[in-house]
C-alpha cells in the first residue's frame, strides 16, 4: 500500500443514536478501507486508511448517503502517518470513549419508522403488536437519556437486560438495530398495565400481556371514559374525539372550558375527512417529527356517513390541532380500536408540568381520568408535543418540543457559556456557547413553584449533558418574574444580564433568519415590561441584535387592574372607550349589556383616578378590547383566547371592506417626540358606529385586522425610508395571527419592502430565550 493514505475524521452533529456508526461501517466495507469508528462525548471519530480512490469514494458516500436522521454540522479531516498493513483491510466499530471537548448533540425523539410499522403488523415477526418496537431510525431518544454519550447503560433502558435475540441484533453492525439503545422485544423489554380507576389501585402493577391491556383500554374509551395514557414524553388524557359527552366531561374535570384540544387521527385519509390538508402539511404530519398541526376544519355535514368531531374539541374556532400516531402504542390503539379520532391532551393538572411517573399519574390525575394505561419504561425527561402550522409552504412553530428539542440553533455572534432563562409564559430556556444555542423543550408558564422546579431540573440536566458551565445568566428586564428571581438565585456571583422582552423577540427573529444588519422590527405582543416601566407590546424598532431604538408604538392606554385585566377583555374595552370616547359610554352596545354596571363604574373610576392602572402600548390588549366590543369574548379562560376567536370570526367575513367606507374604520398616525404613534381612536369610533348600524361583526373583525396591517406598513415605510432599510421583521406573539401576518406582509410588499416572517423558532415567548442569548452574545464585551 505504498500509495495509501490515512485520515482521522472528527464529526459533530446528530451522529449518535441515529444509525451513524453502522452506516460508516457499511460504506467503509463497500470502499475496502481499514480503520474504525467510535462515539466520543462530543461526536464521532473515524480512522480510515486506504488508497486515494478508496478514501475519496468513502468521503463522497459519507457526505451523500447519510442515514435519514443524521446531520453533520462539522467535519474535520486530519492527515495521519500510515499504519502497517496488519489490519488486512478490516474496519471495526469500537466502544464509546470520552473526551473533554464539547458534548455530542442529543437527538430528539423520533416517530415510528415504516420498517418498524411493517414488523409491528407482521404476525410472523417476533415483535408483532409489541408496543415498544423501535430501531436506530426511530423511537425514544431525548426522553430516556440520563447521561451522555448516548449508550444504553446511560438511558432508562438499562434496567431491561437484552435477550439473546435482541443482543445479537444490537451487536450486528449490518443490522438495523445495531446499537439502537432502546431496542427491546416482548421477551426482554417494557410492558403495559391497564389500571381500572374504579377498583383499588394494586400495590404492584403487573406489566405484561400487552394486547390484553390495550383491549381493556379500548373498551374503556368506547364506553365514553377518559383514560390517562403514558406515552413517549409524558401522559396524555385520552377520550373518543367523536363522543361529545366524553369530551365535555374531560373539559369539566380538567377545568379547561374553552382552550382547544388536540386530536390524534389514524392516517391521512381520516385527517382529510375532518380537515383541509395541503401537500406540505401532509408531509410534515408524516415526518419523523410528527408535530401537532393546526388545520382548517371542514364544515360539518350531518348527512355524511362519517363520524364527526365533537363540537367542544375547538369551540368558536375554524381549525383544530391534529397529529398522527407517532409511537407503536398509538398505532395499536387505532388499529385494534378502529377509532376515527382520539383527544390527546397533556396529562397534567392546571399550572403544573406534564406528568411522567406512574404513581404520580394515579395520584394527580385520578380526579380527571377514569382509568390508566401505564408502562414500565421510565421517562427521564418530560417533553410535550410540538405545535405548529403552515404559512403557504413554510412551517411555523408555536410550541417547540417533541421532535425538535433540544436541537441547536446557530448564533451570529460568539457567546460565552450562557444560560438564558427565557420568559414567564410559554417558557423555553437556552444554553449557549460559541456559535450554538441549545433550546430546551417547552417548559410551560412559570407562574407556579411546580413549573419553576421543572425549569430548574431541566437546566441542571442540560448543563451536565452539554458540559456548559454558564458564566453569564440572561433574564427578562421585569424584576418580579419567577424567572428573574431564578436567574438571580443561580447566578451565585456570576454576571447577570437583563434584556427587555421585546428586544429579545426582535433579536430572536433576526437570529432565526440569520440577519446581522440593521433592520426595522414590528414587535406586536401581549405583555412586556418596558424600559420606561410601562407595559409594552405594540412597538416599532430599528436596529440590530446588538442594539435597538424604539421609534414608534401604539398610543399607551390605561390597563385597569394590571395583569388581572388580561383575563377580562371587557374591562380593557371599557377603559379604552372611557379614555378615548367618553361620549359613547351609554351607546346601545352589547358590551354594556354583558357587563355588570358596578364593574363598569369601578373601571371608569380606576381610569379617572389612575388607581391600580398602568399605561400599555400592547397590541394584544387592543385585540382584547375589540374582541369584547364585538361581543366575541368578555372574559377568557386561556392566554390569547379573545384574539384567537376574533381572528376566527374575521376569517368568516366576505372581506369586502368597501361597503364599510362610510364608517371611516382606520387608525390614525401621529408623530410625537420623534416617535410614530398608532392612534386607535378613529378605529374604535368607527367600530361602535358600525355596530350601532347593525353591520356584520365578521366584516368588522376583518376590517380591524386589515386596517392594523395597513397602518403597520405605513409606519414601517416611514421608518425604512428614513433609515434607508428594506427588511421589516414581524415578531411577537400577536403574529401567531395568520390573518394579520398575511395582510401585513402583503401591505409591506406593496410598498416595496421585504417582510421577514415567523418561522421554525416560535414567534411567541417560546423564542425569547434565543433572543436573550443573541443580545448577550452581541454585547459580550460590555
Amino acid at each position: 500500500m505504498n500509495n495509501s493514505i490515512r485520515h482521522i475524521y472528527k464529526i459533530t452533529g446528530f451522529v449518535q443514536g441515529v444509525g451513524f456508526r453502522p452506516f460508516i461501517y457499511r460504506i467503509a466495507h463497500e470502499c475496502g478501507i481499514s480503520g474504525f469508528v467510535r462515539n466520543l462525548s462530543w461526536g464521532v471519530e473515524i480512522e480510515a486508511q486506504g488508497d486515494p480512490e478508496q478514501i475519496t469514494s468513502f468521503e463522497v458516500k459519507l457526505r451523500s448517503e447519510l442515514p435519514p436522521l443524521a446531520e453533520i454540522h462539522s467535519l474535520e479531516i486530519i492527515e495521519m502517518p500510515l499504519l502497517d498493513d496488519s489490519l488486512d483491510h478490516k474496519f471495526f466499530i469500537i466502544e464509546s470513549g470520552t473526551s473533554t471537548a464539547e458534548a455530542a448533540l442529543i437527538s430528539p425523539d423520533v416517530a415510528t419508522c415504516t420498517d418498524c410499522l411493517r414488523e409491528l403488523n407482521d404476525p410472523s415477526d417476533r415483535r408483532y403488536h409489541y408496543p415498544f418496537i423501535n430501531c436506530t431510525n426511530c423511537g425514544p431518544r431525548f426522553t430516556i437519556i440520563e447521561e451522555v454519550p448516548y449508550d444504553r447503560a446511560k438511558t432508562t433502558m438499562h434496567c431491561f437486560p437484552l435477550c439473546s435475540d435482541c443482543e445479537r441484533e444490537y451487536r450486528d453492525p449490518v443490522n438495523r438495530r445495531f446499537h439502537a439503545e432502546p431496542v427491546a422485544c416482548p421477551v426482554c423489554g417494557p410492558h403495559l398495565a391497564f389500571v381500572d380507576g374504579s377498583q383499588p389501585i394494586p400495590a404492584e402493577n403487573v406489566f405484561g400481556q400487552d394486547e390484553a391491556q390495550l383491549q381493556l383500554t379500548i373498551g374503556s374509551l368506547k364506553a365514553g371514559k377518559i383514560v390517562a395514557v403514558k406515552g413517549l414524553g409524558g401522559f396524555h388524557l385520552v377520550c373518543d374525539a367523536t363522543n361529545e359527552p366524553a369530551v365535555f366531561r374531560l373539559r369539566q374535570r380538567k377545568h379547561r372550558p374553552d382552550k382547544p384540544l388536540a386530536i390524534m387521527v389514524p392516517d391521512l385519509d381520516q385527517v382529510r375527512q375532518f380537515c383541509f390538508v395541503s401537500e406540505s402539511e401532509a408531509n410534515e404530519l408524516k415526518s419523523f417529527r410528527q408535530p401537532i398541526l393546526l388545520l382548517k376544519r371542514r364544515a360539518s355535514d350531518v348527512q355524511a356517513k362519517i363520524s364527526q368531531l365533537a363540537d367542544s374539541i375547538a369551540p368558536n374556532l375554524n381549525e383544530v390541532g391534529v397529529m398522527l400516531p407517532y409511537t407503536p402504542l398509538h398505532h395499536l390503539l387505532f388499529q385494534l380500536g378502529q377509532f376515527p379520532a382520539l383527544v390527546m391532551t397533556s396529562g397534567n393538572r392546571s399550572e403544573e408540568p406534564i406528568v411522567i411517573d406512574n404513581d404520580e399519574a394515579i395520584q394527580k390525575l385520578s380526579d380527571i381520568a377514569d382509568d390508566f394505561l401505564l408502562h414500565n419504561r421510565v421517562i427521564w425527561n418530560r417533553c410535550d408535543d410540538s405545535v405548529g402550522y403552515f404559512r403557504d409552504q413554510t412551517p411555523v412553530l408555536t410550541r417547540r418540543a417533541r421532535g425538535f428539542a433540544p436541537r441547536p440553533v446557530p448564533l451570529l455572534h460568539d457567546a460565552p457559556p450562557t444560560l438564558a432563562v427565557g420568559a414567564m409564559y410559554c417558557n423555553v430556556f437556552a444554553l449557549a456557547e460559541n456559535r450554538r444555542t441549545f433550546l430546551s423543550q417547552h417548559i410551560g408558564d412559570v407562574d407556579s413553584t411546580k413549573t419553576l422546579d421543572f425549569l430548574a431540573e431541566s437546566v441542571d440536566k442540560l448543563k451536565r449533558w452539554l458540559q456548559i458551565d454558564p458564566e453569564l445568566i440572561v433574564h427578562d428586564l421585569h424584576p418580579d418574574l419567577l424567572t428573574t428571581r431564578y436567574a438571580q438565585q443561580v447566578a451565585d456571583g456570576k454576571q447577570l444580564f437583563p434584556v427587555q422582552h421585546h428586544q429579545a423577540h426582535f433579536a430572536s427573529a433576526l437570529t432565526a433568519n440569520g440577519i446581522a444588519e440593521p433592520t426595522v422590527g414590528i414587535v406586536f405582543d401581549g405583555t412586556g415590561f418596558g424600559t420606561d416601566r410601562t407595559i409594552w407590546g405594540g412597538e416599532f424598532f430599528v436596529g440590530s441584535i446588538r442594539q435597538v431604538e424604539r421609534v414608534g408604538h401604539l398610543l399607551p392606554l390605561p390597563l385597569p387592574g394590571g395583569d388581572a385585566a388580561i383575563r377580562r377583555p371587557a374591562r380593557v374595552a371599557i377603559a379604552y372607550i372611557h379614555t378615548l370616547l367618553p361620549d359613547y359610554s351609554i351607546a346601545p352596545l352589547a358590551l354594556w349589556n354583558n357587563v355588570d354596571n358596578d364593574v363598569i363604574t369601578v373601571v371608569r373610576q380606576m381610569v379617572d383616578q389612575r388607581f391600580n392602572t398602568i399605561p400599555t402600548s400592547s397590541i394584544g390588549r387592543l385585540f382584547d378590547a375589540v374582541s369584547a366590543l364585538l361581543s366575541v369574548r368578555f372574559e377568557v379562560s386561556y392566554e390569547g383566547q379573545a384574539a384567537i376567536e376574533l381572528e376566527s370570526l374575521a376569517e368568516r367575513s366576505s372581506t369586502d371592506i368597501s361597503k364599510l367606507a362610510d364608517y371611516k374604520l382606520h387608525f390614525a398616525i401621529e408623530k410625537r417626540d420623534n416617535q410614530w404613534i398608532i392612534q386607535p381612536k378613529p378605529m374604535l369610533e368607527g367600530l361602535i358606529n358600525a355596530l350601532i348600524a347593525g353591520q356584520s361583526r365578521a366584516d368588522l373583525a376583518y376590517h380591524f385586522h386589515h386596517s392594523l396591517a395597513e397602518v403597520s406598513a405605513d409606519i414601517s415605510e416611514h421608518i425604512a425610508q428614513h433609515h434607508r432599510l428594506k427588511k421589516i421583521v414581524l415578531c411577537g406573539g400577536v403574529f401567531q395571527n395568520r390573518l394579520l401576518t398575511r395582510l401585513t406582509a402583503s401591505n409591506l410588499r406593496a410598498r416595496g419592502l421585504e417582510p421577514v416572517l415567523p418561522g421554525i423558532i416560535p414567534v411567541n415567548d417560546g423564542g425569547i430565550a434565543l433572543g436573550q442569548v443573541a443580545v448577550a452574545a452581541a454585547n459580550r464585551k460590555q
